[in-house]
């Protein structure tokens, strides 16, 4: 037989313990090389630069 609650948990307690379950907004940061917003740890995606080289070649427009 499963676990059964022995008293009711008020909103105000359920909603305590989810607080950590929202959702994040990604960090985001300046690129060093264009100046464009990319997310932090990541290859920029206007440029193609990551920590000061050019590691992705992009298509021209």
């Amino acid at each position: 037989m499963g676990a059964v609650p022995k008293h009711k948990v008020s909103r105000h307690q359920r909603g305590n313990r989810r607080r950590h379950q929202r959702l994040q907004a990604p960090t985001l940061v300046i690129c060093p090389a264009c100046g464009a917003w990319m997310q932090a740890h990541r290859v920029c995606k206007a440029c193609g630069s990551y920590k000061g080289r050019q590691v992705m070649r992009l298509k021209a427009e």
